[in-house]
């Protein structure tokens, strides 16, 4: 087994703390230290976000859906990495980039309608189609925004 600590001081990369890996951590700082890549996470993933990300270390990838917060990689995981499913999932929010077709006056409602807390709601502007208006306290951080975005221009991370 290769010891991931010798690997980190020869290299020059630095973590991102705005990745998100996955609900519930318990110390996302010592993740990569704890977890064992076994993949267990990411069979029972029932939306199958969870994809191996750098150095085999799971992530979550809102590409391919979200996360309906099911617990269940959590529940598979056979280390203690995970706070109970009463607590906050993470800190994780969208934001949406310039690039949206509806800043760039192209009607385009995506977004709003996957989102099921309704934290995008669209705002109606004289001369303009509708322009996106993010509530940031109801968003869950979910990733249903993501996948159906047609210019990926949505992204949900961590608040540092």
């Amino acid at each position: 087994m290769i010891d991931l600590s010798k690997r980190r001081f020869f290299s020059k990369r630095t973590v991102d703390d705005t990745t998100i890996r996955l609900p519930w951590l318990a110390n996302a700082s010592k993740f990569t230290e704890q977890c064992t890549r076994c993949g267990k996470c990411a069979e029972s993933c029932e939306t199958n976000i969870i994809i191996h990300g750098d150095g085999g270390f799971p992530q979550v990838d809102f590409n391919k859906g979200e996360c309906t917060f099911c617990y269940g990689c959590a529940n598979a995981c056979p280390e203690s990495l995970f706070d109970k499913e009463e607590n906050n999932p993470w800190e994780a929010k969208a934001t949406i980039l310039e690039s949206c077709l509806a800043t760039q006056n192209v009607e385009c409602r995506s977004c709003g309608d996957m989102c099921d807390t309704m934290a995008i709601q669209f705002k109606l502007e004289i001369g303009k189609v509708a322009q996106p208006n993010l509530n940031l306290d109801e968003c869950t951080g979910c990733g249903a925004c993501v996948a159906v975005c047609p210019t990926s221009s949505i992204n949900v991370s961590k608040l540092v």
